[in-house]
């Protein structure tokens, strides 16, 4: 059953479980009244560019060199939010005494510093991001994001190394290829 689903419908798939996930923070963040934190942010960041991508991919429909290359930039993004995601959850599973200082504002951040020092004080300074507000099964939504970004990761590592393409029209075989 495998060998009959293309690259496309995996992208395709991928960008859904994005659209899914972010259709869940926005619930979280209007409905449930959780305010995001700054590494809240930048994984919404890190999986809206991932759905994108996947989108793409998706709508254009490549052959073997451009699946790879849509593969490895979503790699490269789920592998951002992985990163982000496991600098949440170490944070949240710090001591209180240990956690490092809190930064300013996001908001204040992003008027008065270059990017590179908005994510470089967001990663190095974000002591409220230790907060758990939410959990589902025991686990925070942190771990749920590194979760799922790992499980992305892991599809786009098998499309990158297994890339699956519709065979063209007229063929003999009405499968596809690998």
């Amino acid at each position: 059953m495998l060998e009959r689903i293309s690259s496309r419908q995996v992208f395709l798939a991928i960008a859904l479980v994005c659209a899914a996930a972010m259709a869940y923070a926005y619930y979280a963040e209007y409905v449930l009244k959780l305010e995001p934190c700054p590494l809240c942010m930048f994984q919404r960041f890190a999986m809206i560019l991932l759905g994108a991508i996947s989108v793409i991919a998706a709508l254009h429909g490549p052959q073997r060199s451009g699946i790879r290359a849509y593969a490895v930039l979503g790699f490269v993004a789920a592998g951002l939010g992985a990163a982000i995601a496991g600098r949440h959850v170490w944070l949240q599973s710090l001591p209180k005494d240990q956690l490092p200082s809190c930064a300013p504002p996001l908001d204040y951040m992003w008027d008065n510093l270059p990017f590179g020092d908005v994510l470089r004080t967001v990663m190095m300074t974000s002591g409220e991001c230790a907060n758990i507000d939410w959990q589902f099964l025991g686990l925070s939504m942190p771990v749920w994001t590194l979760i799922c970004f790992g499980l992305l990761g892991l599809t786009l590592l098998w499309v990158l190394v297994l890339p699956r393409v519709p065979l063209r029209a007229g063929s003999l075989d009405r499968g596809y290829t690998r």
